[in-house]
């Protein structure tokens, strides 16, 4: 979802006129979200995380002179459902059919890996995986997921689990309407943790297989993917400059038409106008995990983000905002990081090349990692 500060909605209202929007999958009722396990999901993103700020170059030549900006160069933008949210591709060019045809294919590929990766659809390979605990010429997609994952839960020393749906799927019988709203035992707790484990993921070759009662959910890190893809098929179709957001986990490549780095705003969690800081990117990945936007209900104020190590939800950060090379590592890192906490978690990013954390403590202090202010502009 683009949200853009009312300093720019009259700019944007001339820009929606260069968009297609779709309402998406109709037949996908409102609960479909294959990357969120409701209702604790320990990689549920911040869906109105990020405001993308378009200032009056951005979108048509006539905004800027002739001498900045070449003649015919617009930005092409579609916004569509896909993976439970909503997912905006652009792309800067001056050939239109060639930008919009490049971006039909980004989404193509989006529906590809969700159709892979999705929990909710039976058919899906990790679907399969999950009930057979066997998949044999599993796509090559699959695999390289799986085995980030089992990476990312190795640095961060079990901190991200893509294992943990059976935690997921218990918290979630607990809360919700005509559901007792009370947080389950210890015991059941415990059992529960026996089954998560990113270790005992087998990957040989093309064939992955899993212990009896082990269930993954990608949701922390194939969203990530997604954008990755869809970015790689854009570039792949000649496009130099553009961008894949998909509900505040985004990829963010070349520049805006008038040459300029993009422009990316986090979110006050108190809902300000004014953004907690505002970001100039190219190249680069940006994702927010938090815990100020959604909760299992509103009396409970349970997390939507659990400890894969305890099996309780975690609380330590309002949120955690991750820049890296790619949207998965950065999808990742954000969840890793808002589990872990201050202290461990940028010990965490710090350790890490080319990849820059800030985030927001219980007491609304923002605090960054050394590299994260190379990042941030004043001038938009």
């Amino acid at each position: 979802m683009l949200i853009l500060s009312p300093k720019f909605a009259m700019d944007f209202k001339k820009f929606r006129h260069n968009m297609h929007v779709f309402p998406g999958n109709s037949h996908f009722p409102p609960k479909f979200n294959i990357y969120e396990n409701p209702p604790v999901d320990m990689d549920a993103k911040i869906v109105i995380a990020f405001m993308i700020l378009i200032i009056a170059s951005i979108a048509f030549v006539e905004l800027g002179s002739e001498n900045e900006i070449p003649a015919k160069i617009e930005i092409y933008s579609q916004t569509r459902e896909a993976m439970g949210t909503t997912v905006t591709i652009a792309a800067v060019g001056s050939n239109e059919d060639q930008m919009y045809e490049s971006i039909d294919k980004a989404f193509e590929r989006i529906e590809e890996i969700e159709s892979l990766m999705s929990t909710y659809n039976d058919q899906s390979q990790l679907s399969i995986l999950n009930k057979e605990k066997n998949v044999d010429n599993t796509d090559p997609s699959l695999v390289y997921v799986l085995e980030k994952s089992i990476y990312y839960s190795e640095i961060t020393s079990g901190a991200f689990d893509v294992t943990i749906k059976p935690v997921l799927d218990l918290w979630a019988s607990k809360y919700g309407d005509g559901k007792p709203n009370q947080p389950p035992t210890q015991d059941e707790i415990n059992d529960a943790l026996r089954l998560v484990n990113s270790s005992a993921i087998i990957i040989n070759g093309t064939s992955v297989s899993i212990n009896e009662g082990m269930e993954i959910t990608l949701g922390g890190i194939a969203k990530g993917y997604a954008v990755d893809e869809a970015a790689r098929v854009l570039i792949s179709h000649g496009v130099e400059n553009g961008f894949v957001n998909a509900g505040g986990d985004g990829f963010y490549f070349g520049t805006k038409p008038d040459g300029k780095p993009w422009i990316i705003g986090l979110q006050d969690p108190e809902k300000k106008v004014d953004p907690v800081t505002v970001m100039t990117l190219s190249g680069k990945a940006v994702t927010t995990s938090g815990n100020y936007e959604r909760y299992f209900n509103d009396s409970a104020r349970v997390s939507h983000i659990a400890d894969p190590r305890t099996g309780y939800p975690v609380s330590n950060l309002i949120s955690s905002t991750i820049i890296a090379d790619s949207a998965l590592e950065a999808d990742a890192l954000a969840t890793s990081v808002f589990v872990l906490g201050e202290e461990d978690g940028l010990k965490l990013v710090e350790s890490l090349e080319g990849v820059e954390c800030l985030i927001i403590t219980p007491d609304k202090r923002i605090v960054r990692t050394e590299g994260f202010e190379a990042y941030e502009t004043v001038d938009y």
